[in-house]
């Protein structure tokens, strides 16, 4: 394995954005497979950082289906909160990743640390680890951060999860603001992408 480019994979992930982000991301033509095509559900991250739990799923993806597998882990750090909710992101949305949820949890927790939180820049960051694994073998491991701050209302419905509440650093809209485009070229993803484009 890879002294060859690779062609063909399965992305590690039941989230449709996550799909749509990494399947832009790679080139046109790598032949892209996912999870629902093989009926697969996510294996139990039991991992305690982004790394681990991004190298659980593309190592579980890969042995069920036989083929290379990218897998993401990522999520919301929120300085405030100690880095919560952290590897437990999707978690806070509960089976049914309702992020509006998440969003009001993560409201609620602010308010209870810091009352006048909306008043004030509560810095957080977006992390992404990437990780590419076939069967056991761990191709590459990477991780991409951007740095931001939490809006105090959710603004925009662009993008996915937590982005209708982040700012990025030196910006005004949110993630959830900008169009796709713009967020693919500054965010957590793209960051953890360019550190393993070169296998592709």
């Amino acid at each position: 394995m890879p002294n060859k480019k690779i062609k063909r994979l399965i992305l590690g992930t039941n989230n449709s954005g996550k799909l749509r982000e990494i399947r832009d991301l790679l080139p046109k033509n790598v032949k892209i497979h996912s999870t629902s095509e093989f009926k697969l559900k996510s294996p139990r991250e039991n991992g305690k950082t982004f790394i681990e739990n991004s190298l659980i799923k593309s190592r579980y993806f890969s042995k069920k289906t036989n083929l290379i597998c990218l897998a993401d882990d990522s999520g919301l750090e929120i300085d405030l909160l100690k880095k919560k909710p952290g590897i437990f992101s999707a978690r806070w949305a509960g089976k049914s990743l309702n992020f509006n949820k998440a969003i009001k949890k993560v409201y609620k927790e602010l308010k209870k640390k810091d009352e006048n939180w909306e008043t004030k820049k509560i810095k957080a960051r977006f992390i992404c680890a990437l990780s590419i694994c076939y069967l056991n073998k761990k191709i590459a491991c990477v991780v991409g951060k951007v740095e931001g701050n939490i809006s105090p209302k959710p603004r925009g419905t662009n993008g996915f999860g937590y982005d209708p509440i982040f700012i990025p650093l030196n910006k005004k809209l949110t993630f959830g603001e900008m169009k796709l485009k713009t967020k693919y070229k500054i965010d957590h993803r793209y960051k953890a992408y360019k550190k393993i484009k070169k296998f592709f």
